[in-house]
């Protein structure tokens, strides 16, 4: 019997506090799943915001999007950079499947949906958004409608690697609360079949507090004032979910999930210091103060590998014939990779101690990859490191993050909760093995909608499969790109 799904993202919900740490005091979510089925959820390769919710949303994994990451490179130039948006998820996503069936959807907040595209039903945009002058919703004209619930809305945090911590919390329970009233009001007074919500606050809090939560990160202090600040805004977030699901009437399909967990940042590797020392990367002249890495300090003739940074690594050869002034031969690919990756997992910490690094080839992770997939993905320490890609660094590794103060870094494996309202399964219970991949045949199923072929785990992971050689559409025009660089350092994030 086809039935109402309500989807409702937390984003970085770590499974250790949801699940272990604090269930009695998150008696909403709890209560979800003494009724249904929860679990791990494993993410994607790599755990990050941008691609992983257009992956739940689609079934399709980034390598299929052609989205590796908050930027992606353009084509195969040095400076190519270009932003992830809307304008470069070709796959349909839940809400394009569902309308075929004339469903309606109501989207609020899911990263990679800025700029808005027409949908049967209604769509509040993410983060990416510039301001709430923009369009950031379709229709057009609902942001006045939220303008008069809400207020001022809050896409994000004003900044979150910020040492305000005190700004930064209350702008976090700011942004959390008029997310659930917008989402209230909108179950309440819109027609819908498909609900799908994503907060960012959890996220948010990890990077700005993790430390004051885990006596294991290296810059704890025992009895600091926020110690409990990670606890008390779970327990509220327990209570807008609850408020939420009260709402709904008996059947709704309630779907609680994150795109990935949490887990201290123990430091970073400079990922270009470390190319520099082992004679992969060569730059024009040396460089004695930390600097941001730019392709014009790089000596392209003398080099064969570069990287980039953020919280796993991405590791460019730089192939003759493919990049503009490349010094590696074809038949010279594969030994490079090979040995790259065999130094990579044996790199220790300063200490000496192995760090457990894990390597990635696209190739052997995605069903495909399109536009300009990294040559090899690195996860430092097991993600418990993050990649620094600036230069000038006194050596190889950092306690501190070259973008500002981060505490956490993502997790591979977030939560996934799923009960319906007013009813008990009788397959309530823990579930192993559960993969983002799930999510989207798991809503359409729900729905009463057929599941297009390659939609979901078993039509995404494959062991073979090549870069099909096509590069990515304009995300911006150069002047936007330009805005919204801006834009995002002034807010933390580069």
């Amino acid at each position: 019997m086809p039935q109402k799904v309500c989807l409702i993202g937390l984003d970085c919900a770590a499974p250790e506090l949801v699940f272990d740490r604090w269930p009695e005091l998150l008696p909403n979510i709890t209560q979800l799943r003494r009724c249904g089925v929860w679990g791990r959820l494993e993410s994607t390769i790599p755990p990050i915001t941008v691609p992983a919710w257009m992956c739940m949303m689609t079934g399709k994994d980034p390598g299929t999007l052609g989205i590796y990451g908050f930027r992606n490179r353009r084509d195969h130039s040095y400076d190519g950079l270009q932003f992830a948006s809307s304008r470069l998820v070709k796959e349909p996503a839940l809400w394009d499947i569902v309308a075929g069936s004339e469903l309606k959807t109501i989207a609020l907040g899911v990263p990679l949906t800025y700029p808005p595209r027409p949908i049967n039903g209604l769509m509040i945009t993410d983060f990416l958004a510039p301001d709430t002058e923009a369009d950031y919703t379709f229709p057009s004209d609902l942001k006045h409608e939220i303008r008069d619930v809400v207020g001022e809305y809050l896409f994000d945090t004003r900044q979150f690697r910020t040492e305000n911590k005190d700004q930064l919390l209350a702008d976090i329970y700011e942004m959390t609360a008029q997310r659930f009233a917008l989402a209230t009001h909108l179950i309440e007074t819109k027609p819908w079949d498909l609900f799908v919500m994503v907060e960012m606050g959890p996220d948010r809090i990890h990077h700005g507090f993790w430390k004051y939560l885990d006596p294991l990160h290296p810059l704890h202090v025992p009895g600091n004032p926020f110690e409990n600040a990670i606890r008390d805004y779970y327990v509220a977030l327990d209570k807008h979910v609850g408020a939420l699901i009260a709402r709904l009437e008996p059947g709704v399909r309630v779907l609680v999930v994150s795109d990935h967990g949490a887990k201290r940042m123990d430091g970073g590797v400079c990922l270009n210091q470390w190319l520099i020392e082992q004679g992969y990367l060569t730059l024009k002249a040396p460089v004695t103060e930390i600097t941001r890495f730019s392709p014009d300090l790089v000596d392209w003739d003398n080099s064969r590998v570069w990287g980039d940074g953020g919280y796993y690594g991405r590791i460019f050869l730089n192939v003759k014939g493919r990049e503009p002034r490349g010094t590696v031969d074809v038949d010279e690919i594969e030994p490079l990779i090979a040995e790259l990756q065999q130094k990579l997992e044996a790199q220790t910490d300063p200490t000496g101690k192995l760090l457990n690094n894990k390597i990635f080839r696209p190739e052997n992770i995605y069903y495909r990859s399109r536009n300009v997939a990294p040559d090899l993905i690195a996860y430092f320490g097991d993600l418990h490191w993050r990649s620094v890609g600036s230069v000038g660094h006194p050596t190889c590794y950092t306690e501190t993050n070259d973008t500002g103060p981060d505490d956490a870094n993502h997790a591979q494996h977030g939560i996934f909760v799923m009960a319906d309202i007013g009813k008990f399964s009788p397959d309530a219970g823990e579930r192993d093995g559960l993969s983002l991949y799930d999510v989207a045949p798991t809503v359409l199923d729900a729905l009463g909608v057929a599941i297009p072929e390659g939609v979901g785990r078993s039509g995404s992971i494959r062991l073979e499969g090549r870069s099909d050689g096509t590069v990515a559409d304009d995300a911006y025009s150069p002047e936007e790109e330009e805005e919204l660089a801006r834009r995002l350092e002034d807010l933390g994030y580069l």
